[in-house]
């Protein structure tokens, strides 16, 4: 018996920066589920083992689902106390946030909700005195040196522990998905760090989100669960289906929204999205929402803290300003877009990218003096979206709120009718106009430092800020003009007609939209966080503009931008090929070149391979019947030709530096005294994908995406002529696109 009819370790497996062959992935896992039903004939043991091994996908799911929902729960209550930390603590018990030390207290009034004796700032416990320069003074300070405190920690813990736990991750998960190895991009200590880190920058009041992190966290969930079913821990392939679905539950849990989570995966991260993994996508994304809204750390029984409720419908002469609201979405994507990638690629190419602890450091002092001053940029991001977004009722306290009333108005609570603006309406503006203008400024500086950084909610911030100065203007322009022609028909006087928080919602998806390039998904987060199917049109008018507006500058959005500027070797579905070369204008080797490196099939020592491993970098090589002929046999991986010449010396007797190798089925008629041949048919692949000569390279891209090929050999006539690799793809589409061909490879 040949010592290779029995599987030897780590054949199969993938080396760290490379990428899977998802044909041979494919086959080896139809293999083993031919394997597992015929031996589940053989008795009632097999059967159950069979039973289990089709169960084992649901299992994972349910497990990611409970451990992104809890992970996700424990994040959201950290920040809630850790956020309020800065302003001051509750004497009963430290660990309250702000507004659960004043739930708890039996002297808070309606009015003064806010206000509890419980609950002091740095100014009252220090200095005993809450109003006065000296007391605001010391609040500053003290909200100065907790963000630059939990800055510091944040960005120390990830640079000791988990590099690779900074950004967002979406952009190395997009990659991941296409087929490519990072090697503890979803690690143990990557998980662990970004959930602790996560909760610190948030908390520090730097201008980044949680939520596309949470889609990292999910993904290092589902990784981890995958790893204890072999059925996922050795096939990658099948895991990365695994990490299709953790991507929406990540999703799920970020916004509470699960449907919206499903097709953001499909959208926006997956490369290969099969059938079953849509149904595992919503079950985990399900269960993830169930697990979240079971801990309900927003104290509202909702899954997020800016959902809302409006109660007025919306009109055809507002999709207006709605599509104005797109058009400014997809100018700030393409000027966000622009400026932080120009931006980190000055990190990576100066000196500045040696500093990033001092860099964050910085961002985060500047950030936290010009925030403190204004109310709207020093509340967390969430919660000011959750104030923009909100309808004023009677019972709001915001400043945003401060309309002047009409003193005989008896009119149900719900139902307000449109009213003049008062001063605090006034004062909100340009307070807000100042939190925009700063919002836009620091979030290109902040994204892409080595801290964990969302996107979404900055971008959000952006957009709702915007639609809300739109909507009061609207509304005003409504109330005093009332008798214009566009008015006339639907916004008589004492009626309710426009609602500002509406436009900000509008303004966020439009903002979101233009960052992302996102459409249907966005519109069904949105939706799904607002429950309101009446509001669809506005956010997909809203949505689609600010699409067009941002592809019209370039199709790239953030993260296909930082893809590109990491130099991963990323496939886009998206992107079109439409020049007229042919495949051998592409393969190697050209014209002047050496000779492609290649294996015969009976006449090569294993001193000679191992010489040709030894002298070239290449991950495989193709097996000619000579070299003579180049007729094409197969192709030998080299990771394996390594391992099976390593195992053959130590297992099998006899095997020599001048054995000869063979990929033959009968071993070469070899001289009497000739030491014993080693037979490696078993790791040849006998149909490695040829294309001929004259292929349109349209086709071949093609075939490189929608197949995931790692390599493709060229052919005329059956006789060897060249190969074209990935990597070879993506350069020449880089070339044709006047790009520089070595500025995409990954270093």
């Amino acid at each position: 018996m040949d010592f290779l009819d029995e599987p030897f370790p780590d054949v199969g497996t993938y080396e760290d920066f490379h990428t899977i062959d998802w044909l041979r992935e494919k086959s080896r896992d139809t293999d083993r589920h031919r394997k597992i039903t015929s031996k589940s004939k053989e008795s009632i043991w097999e059967f159950i083992k069979s039973l289990l091994d089709a169960w084992s996908g649901w299992v994972v799911m349910l497990l990611i689902g409970l451990l992104a929902g809890t992970l996700a729960g424990v994040i959201d209550l950290a920040v809630d106390w850790m956020t309020d930390l800065k302003e001051g603590v509750c004497l009963s018990a430290f660990w309250y946030s702000h507004e659960q030390c004043c739930w708890t207290s039996n002297e808070t009034t309606f009015e003064d909700r806010d206000k509890c004796p419980l609950w002091q700032k740095w100014s009252e416990l220090l200095l005993s005195q809450s109003e006065g320069a000296s007391a605001y003074i010391l609040n500053y300070l003290m909200y100065i040196l907790w963000a630059l405190l939990f800055a510091f920690l944040a960005v120390s813990l990830v640079r000791v522990f988990a590099p690779y736990a900074c950004g967002s991750g979406i952009p190395e998960i997009k990659t991941i998905l296409s087929g490519f190895i990072i090697r503890g991009y979803l690690g143990k200590w990557t998980l662990l760090i970004k959930t602790v880190t996560l909760v610190l920058v948030v908390s520090s009041g730097l201008s980044l989100g949680k939520e596309g992190p949470l889609v990292h966290v999910a993904c290092c969930c589902g990784n981890f669960f995958s790893s204890l079913f072999s059925k996922y821990s050795k096939n990658e392939g099948k895991r990365r289906e695994v990490l299709s679905a953790a991507a929406a539950a990540g999703v799920s849990v970020a916004f509470g929204a699960p449907i919206g989570g499903v097709l953001f995966s499909l959208e926006e991260v997956s490369y290969y999205f099969p059938l079953k993994t849509l149904w595992r996508s919503f079950f985990a994304a399900l269960v993830a929402a169930f697990t979240l809204r079971s801990i309900n750390p927003f104290g509202n029984s909702r899954l997020v803290l800016f959902y809302v409720e409006y109660h007025t419908p919306w009109y055809m002469a507002e999709l207006f300003p709605f599509i104005l609201l797109g058009v400014f979405g997809g100018l700030w994507g393409t000027l966000f877009t622009r400026c932080n990638i120009a931006w980190c690629r000055r990190r990576k190419t100066t000196r500045l990218g040696k500093y990033p602890v001092l860099e964050v450091i910085v961002v985060t002092a500047i950030t936290a003096i010009i925030a403190y001053p204004n109310p709207y940029t020093r509340q967390s991001t969430s919660e000011l979206i959750s104030e923009l977004f909100n309808d004023c009722g009677a019972l709001e306290s915001s400043q945003l709120c401060d309309y002047i009333n009409d003193p005989n108005m008896t009119r149900p609570v719900d139902d307000i009718p449109d009213r003049p603006a008062g001063v605090g309406v006034y004062t909100a503006m340009w307070q807000l106009a100042l939190a925009l203008i700063f919002k836009i400024v620091i979030t290109i500086f902040t994204f892409g430092m080595k801290i964990p950084s969302g996107l979404f909610i900055p971008s959000m911030a952006v957009g709702a800020m915007a639609g809300r100065m739109v909507g009061i203007g609207v509304e005003q322009l409504a109330y005093h003009h009332h008798d214009w022609i566009i008015f006339r028909n639907w916004c008589r006087p004492g009626a309710d007609c426009v609602t500002p928080g509406l436009y900000a919602m509008v303004g966020a998806a439009a903002c979101l939209g233009g960052v992302t390039r996102m459409t249907v998904s966005l519109v069904v987060i949105m939706f799904e966080l607002t429950g309101g199917l009446e509001y669809i049109v506005p956010l997909m008018a809203a949505a689609v503009t600010s699409k067009w507006v941002a592809d019209a500058f370039g199709k790239e959005g953030i993260y296909e931008a930082h893809i590109h500027l990491n130099g991963y070797p990323f496939l886009d579905v998206k992107d079109e090929f439409t020049h007229r070369t042919l495949a051998t204008d592409v393969m190697r080797p050209r014209r002047g070149e050496a000779p492609l490196s290649v294996l015969t099939q009976d006449s090569m020592t294993v001193e000679d391979v191992e010489t040709l491993i030894k002298e070239t970098d290449y991950n495989g090589f193709p097996v000619v019947v000579s070299r003579d002929s180049e007729r094409l046999i197969g192709f030998a991986q080299r990771r394996e030709l390594i391992l099976a010449i390593k195992n053959a010396r130590q297992r099998q007797e006899g095997i020599v530096s001048n054995s000869i190798m063979y990929f033959t089925e009968e071993p070469p008629e070899l001289p009497a005294n000739s030491p014993h041949p080693l037979k490696l048919r078993r790791i040849l692949n006998l149909s490695p994908f040829t294309v001929t000569d004259h292929t349109p390279m349209e086709t071949v891209v093609d075939i490189f995406r929608k197949l995931g090929l790692r390599q493709c050999l060229v052919t005329r006539s059956g006789r060897l002529l060249g190969i074209i690799t990935k990597k070879d793809v993506l350069r020449h589409m880089a070339q044709m696109a006047n790009q520089d061909p070595e500025s995409i490879m990954f270093n």
